[in-house]
């Protein structure tokens, strides 16, 4: 198969409208990810992949994106919160496909007594097509780069979430009652 003229690189180099638009269309799908999982929001999820995809989390979890709506809840059960965070992004387009790679830390919060905090770090590496303009997951892979289990820490003194509203891990979120425009968008 012939090589581009302009293969994609990390390379310094001028950039276009469209690579702006592009690259930060892919940054966008990533952020949604990220409050549709913490939120538990599984109709938005489904929207941020195309009908064909696949997502592989490994031994947990390898399917569509029909069978991973339908096998989140069940896993997420398992969460009291959970924060998903994407670091350093780094895409490279070739037109109307692209590749990702995603560093994340995913904390996790157990349901269970007594509770434990699991922190994963690692990378997505994603694949990525547009289709009628838009950007959504083609293949989604997750590496895992390392893994902290430890028991829940309590600090001394009055704790820090007193008086203040905690979040909670579905549509009864803050970001809903308090921001009209996330409870319209939410599915």
């Amino acid at each position: 198969m012939p090589q581009p003229a302009n293969p994609p690189s990390l390379a310094p180099r001028a950039w276009t409208v469209q690579d702006v638009t592009d690259q930060f269309a892919l940054r966008q799908l990533s952020w949604a990810y990220c409050h549709a999982i913490d939120r538990r929001d599984y109709g938005l999820l489904r929207t941020l992949y195309h009908d064909d995809a696949i997502d592989d989390h490994g031994d947990m979890f390898k399917g569509t994106p029909d069978e991973y709506v339908a096998w989140l809840p069940s896993m997420m059960a398992n969460w009291a919160a959970t924060v998903h965070s994407i670091g350093n992004m780094l895409f490279l387009v070739d037109g109307d496909s692209a590749d990702g790679e995603l560093q994340t830390v995913a904390y996790h919060r157990t349901v269970n007594k007594p509770e434990r905090e699991i922190i994963a770090g690692g990378r997505y590496l994603d694949s990525y097509r547009k289709r009628d303009g838009i950007w959504r997951f083609y293949r989604r892979a997750l590496v895992l780069d390392w893994f902290e289990d430890r028991a829940l820490q309590r600090g001394e003194g009055p704790p820090i979430d007193d008086g203040v509203v905690v979040g909670q891990p579905d549509a009864t979120d803050a970001v809903y009652a308090r921001l009209s425009m996330f409870a319209r968008a939410r599915r």
